[in-house]
């Protein structure tokens, strides 16, 4: 997948496309079927396949008060997109005089004039140009005047919730990343770089890690069963998110402890990504360290058996999958 940055750097001579354009925070189910069916139609028509997103989100140019934190930070969006099979990302940078654009020369000059867009895919709430003026409606105009086909697609549900950013990140600040990951399509990650503790895991506790500071969307407080990888190794982990009231700290801090831990050479360098997999308690103020040290033995005891039970359901349905595979094979034969 190649990256513009700027209308610039698109070659004078790309295209045609099949074009989607948002900000694409999350990559997530309704996400990824709106990137397959461009892929697919780019495919049938002979055209290349471009998603056009922007950075920073625009909220945080136009609306920093409110701007969301974000599920995927503009690298790992990238990684995810790439996934797909697209031809080109072109992130925009998302400046005031950017976001004045009316929407009209959006379409003129960047859909049909630097992207020479054949069609473009978007969700039925889409909304586009200076103050959001664009809709869907006007980009169907705009595509008969202009030369495109707008193609619009109803907000996917799963299990009666919409498959929308806003709605995840709101399950996820409420610590719902079961629920969050139905919807992602993936578990919930964070990436950042070890920072400095202070020292309670080391003297109280067990082998822990904690994050340097990350600015970006984390889970609700609270203690989550959680995988973290430290470098190229992976470990089951119990993760704490939140303030750790029982030592009496006003600092927020995301403190996870490796249950299959070893020796290891950790620095300030060393990437670290926790995936989120499921809620396990609140976070509680205790009554002393010891009190502390009794709940976390239980968590860990908690934790040990959910992995175990995990590895057991992973170990099942992979022979399920196996066991389907042979059959199919055997009846083809049978077949021939």
């Amino acid at each position: 997948m190649r990256i513009f940055r700027s209308l610039e750097e698109v070659p004078g001579d790309f295209g045609p496309t099949v074009v989607t354009v948002g900000n694409f925070d999350g990559v997530h189910c309704g996400h990824q079927h709106v990137l397959k069916e461009v892929v697919k139609r780019a495919r049938a028509t002979g055209g290349k396949t471009v998603v056009l997103t922007f950075d920073p989100h625009p909220l945080r140019v136009l609306r920093p008060d409110i701007a969301p934190r974000l599920i995927t930070p503009q690298p790992l969006k990238e990684a995810l997109l790439a996934q797909f099979g697209l031809d080109a990302l072109l992130a925009l940078p998302f400046t005031r005089d950017f976001s004045v654009t009316p929407p009209v020369e959006f379409a003129r000059t960047i859909l049909a004039g630097k992207l020479r867009a054949t069609e473009v895919h978007e969700g039925e709430n889409f909304h586009f140009g200076h103050r959001a003026e664009g809709n869907i409606q006007r980009l169907r105009d705009f595509g008969r005047e202009f030369g495109f086909e707008a193609k619009t697609y109803p907000v996917m549900m799963i299990r009666r919730e919409p498959v929308s950013s806003s709605h995840i990140r709101k399950l996820i600040a409420a610590g719902k990343v079961s629920r969050a990951r139905r919807l992602l399509g993936r578990v919930f990650s964070i990436t950042t770089n070890p920072g400095r503790g202070r020292g309670y895991g080391h003297k109280y506790t067990v082998p822990t890690i904690n994050l340097s500071r990350y600015d970006e969307l984390v889970p609700g407080d609270g203690v989550y069963f959680t995988r973290t990888r430290v470098g190229d190794e992976v470990f089951d982990s119990v993760t704490n998110v939140g303030k750790r009231p029982t030592f009496g700290d006003d600092l927020f801090a995301i403190e996870t402890h490796l249950l299959n831990f070893h020796e290891l050479e950790v620095t300030a360098q060393t990437e670290v990504e926790i995936s989120f997999l499921r809620w396990w308690r609140p976070e509680i103020k205790f009554p002393s360290v010891d009190a502390l040290k009794q709940q976390i033995g239980q968590d860990v005891k908690r934790a040990v058996r959910y992995f175990a039970l995990l590895k057991e359901k992973q170990t099942t349905e992979t022979q399920r999958s196996e066991a389907t595979t042979k059959n199919l094979t055997a009846d083809e034969t049978d077949e021939r």
